[in-house]
């Protein structure tokens, strides 16, 4: 037991960022982490979920929806800005479980991001090929079925944009942040020309009532579709009402994947102790902003019980202009969408990369893959295994597999995150918290029943997918990551900052 709960210390993951042969390139600002915030969370969701909300579980007060789910990530991220602080190393949850917890903790969290990470990331690719399939279509080219699509045998589109986008990451951060600033300022200026120009075609009376009267919810059938609470409870969960906008919060939670994203960062960040909470906290704030003003635009554009009709799934804010008279801005939608999943593509590859990183650094991984590039700076290795992961699963697999885990994975890290918070405030109490989460206990507390709450209301399978994920994990940390740690070769808690120095990347190659 004493194996699976030692611990790295803080100051030994600070010393490893300044060993040239596993070091980041620091190149990051405020500014930058708050668009790569912006940059993941502002895609599929913006463009997908607003309808899917409204129509099925909070009508028009599908914005109360994104208000609550942002305040469940909001309790979140006040524990993820003390430890990115604190903790300014790559690796995100799995380095502050590691730092907190215990090694058996940082290798299940680390294990459970890359089910988010990379099955999100070929899940977005994946819609990336959809939208630019529907986009050639409105030009009048129709691209053959069986290479582009969600039905597509081998998806080229999908391999085609994982395979540019690991070109970008391996180039360099600030490459990366350049592409990122430029894709997000194309899908931000046609999101502000959605809000604006739907505000001329909104219907008042589509907002009346604003919170419908509550209705009995649809049993859910077979494992894929029946929520856990349902099956707690013995009955199923209701439909809008004041309890639906809590349930639409946890359908709508999929739009807010990503902000923890900007702590991966941390050791690529100039001033990470004041960058990062900025960067975490602006994100949030600008992205429920949009979420609410284009919810509230679509359901007063159209009737929300339209928005769950065959025609709305999938495309709600093209919808609500074509059935206005406005056919153009299905174009502009696609456009936007475009480049809305290209940079969530980018960070979902980026956050997947570094936590790969900072998981080999330690040893739990074989050290070749922390090897970082002798030009560019970054963990070129790992990108490159990362990326083709990513192509094979968005070429290969259908949309609904690659999608159901993403949400537990996330709502599990979180809790992790939230757990440790109290724990290293204990266990190491003199650490130099730049910023400090407020009143601990009772936030962690609070984001923890709250993550917990969202995780019951996904289906069945979701749990069983994301167990056997966990068993596999566990196999390959007894066989491989337990002996191979590098708190086991140093013999001690402390780590290689004390125990002795890290092994370089090319000794192993």
């Amino acid at each position: 037991m004493s194996t699976l709960t030692r611990k790295k210390t803080v100051a030994a993951s600070i010393a490893d960022t300044e060993d040239p042969e596993s070091g980041l390139k620091r190149e990051m600002g405020a500014l930058q982490l708050t668009i790569f915030g912006v940059g993941v969370i502002v895609g599929t969701g913006i463009f997908v979920l607003t309808g899917v909300a409204a129509a099925e579980k909070a009508g028009p007060a599908a914005p109360l929806s994104f208000v609550v789910a942002a305040i469940v990530c909001g309790l979140a991220a006040l524990c993820y800005a003390e430890f990115a602080s604190s903790v300014p190393v790559a690796g995100s949850a799995y380095t502050y479980s590691y730092t907190s917890l215990g090694e058996i903790f940082a290798w299940i969290i680390g294990w459970d991001l890359i089910l988010e990470f990379a099955f999100g990331a070929a899940t977005v690719a994946k819609g990336w090929s959809g939208y630019f399939s529907r986009l050639m279509e409105d030009l009048g080219i129709n691209l053959p079925a069986s290479v582009v699509g969600q039905e597509a045998s081998f998806n080229v589109p999908a391999v085609v944009i994982v395979a540019i986008v690991a070109a970008v990451l391996i180039v360099g951060i600030r490459e990366s942040s350049r592409m990122n600033i430029v894709v997000v300022a194309i899908k931000l200026s046609v999101i502000l020309l959605v809000i604006a120009l739907g505000f001329f075609y909104v219907k008042s009376g589509n907002w009346t009532p604003f919170i419908p009267e509550s209705q009995p919810g649809a049993a859910g059938q077979g494992f894929d579709e029946t929520p856990l609470i349902q099956e707690i409870l013995g009955q199923p969960t209701s439909a809008f009402g004041v309890s639906g906008i809590f349930f639409g919060a946890s359908l709508v939670f999929f739009a807010f994947i990503g902000f923890d994203i900007v702590a991966t960062a941390a050791e690529e960040t100039k001033r990470p102790q004041r960058d990062l909470p900025i960067g975490i906290f602006a994100s949030l704030i600008i992205c429920t902003i949009l979420y609410v003003l284009v919810s509230l635009v679509v359901t007063g554009m159209v009737p929300y019980k339209e928005l769950g009709s065959p025609e709305a799934i999938g495309a709600p804010l093209a919808y609500a202009f074509k059935v206005n008279g406005v056919d153009w801005a299905s174009t502009v939608i696609s456009i936007g969408a475009l480049a809305g999943l290209t940079s969530t593509v980018l960070i979902l590859m980026y956050g997947q990369s570094r936590v790969f990183f900072a998981m080999g650094r330690d040893g739990l991984l074989p050290p070749w893959l922390s090897k970082v590039h002798p030009t560019y700076k970054t963990p070129y290795r790992i990108t490159i295994i990362t990326a083709i992961a990513v192509a094979l699963l968005a070429a290969f697999l259908p949309l609904k597999v690659l999608g159901e885990a993403t949400n537990i994975g996330t709502l599990f890290a979180f809790v992790l995150v939230a757990i440790a918070v109290p724990v290293l405030r204990k266990s190491q109490p003199d650490l130099e918290r730049p910023f400090r989460t407020p009143l601990v206990p009772l936030i962690p507390i609070l984001a923890v029943l709250a993550c917990l709450w969202l995780m019951l209301n996904l289906p069945i399978g979701t749990w069983i997918r994301l167990a056997i994920w966990m068993a596999i994990g566990f196999v390959v940390y007894f066989g491989y990551a337990r002996k191979h740690s590098r708190l086991n070769r140093s013999g001690s808690d402390d780590g290689p900052g004390t125990g002795g120095p890290a092994p370089t990347a090319g000794a192993a190659d």
